[in-house]
């Protein structure tokens, strides 16, 4: 009777644990590297791609940018703003505060960037900030059928800081071990502020 106890309790140990490391290891998300390859053809209406049409492996939907707000925010053709998810580039537009460091910097390299580009905006957990701006990742097609992740690219290059609000945290890690790359090789931001 004790052994066959003992041996229920190993095997329930065993499931636990397996179940525990499925949970661990099968929830985490992919991480989408800078780049990837090869992508198809985004049209510049808007589409959504669902879970069976999906762009690179990820859902969401292409859109033009109609303008450029500042470093982490965007408009896209028909008004609607978007606020890129988990970074935080500095200030050049709110009139309570001056323009931060780095600030035009980051401005502009998203102009450059994204003005006038169809890009992939994919969701997390939430729909909208509390301004009612579209809380989206922004993926974005590059010459040669490549895709730019462009909220780390942001980061990796130091044009702007990792700043997560918790829903949504899908590319947490990696952006914060873009942002670890950044300060550590001193660029943008971490460089010159």
């Amino acid at each position: 009777m004790i052994k066959d106890t003992k041996l229920l309790i190993i095997i329930c140990l065993l499931v636990i644990f397996a179940g525990l490391s499925l949970l661990w290891f099968g929830l985490r998300p992919a991480k989408i590297k800078q780049v990837v390859s090869p992508i198809p053809q985004v049209s510049a209406t808007p589409k959504l791609i669902g879970e069976d049409e999906q762009v690179f492996g990820i859902g969401g939907e292409a859109v033009l940018v109609s303008k450029v707000v500042d470093g982490d925010t965007i408009t896209l053709e028909g008004g609607q703003t978007v606020r890129l998810i988990g970074i935080d580039t500095p200030e050049t537009k709110d009139p309570r505060r001056p323009v931060g460091c780095f600030g035009k910097e980051a401005a502009n390299k998203t102009k450059e960037l994204l003005e006038g580009e169809t890009v992939v905006l994919q969701k997390d957990v939430s729909e909208v900030d509390k301004y009612n701006r579209l809380l989206r990742y922004v993926f974005l097609s590059l010459d040669g059928g490549q895709l730019l992740f462009v909220n780390d690219y942001l980061v990796r290059e130091g044009f702007a800081q990792v700043l997560t609000y918790p829903p949504d945290i899908k590319y947490n890690e990696q952006l914060r071990e873009a942002e670890k790359s950044a300060k550590e090789n001193k660029k943008g931001l971490w460089g010159s502020c």
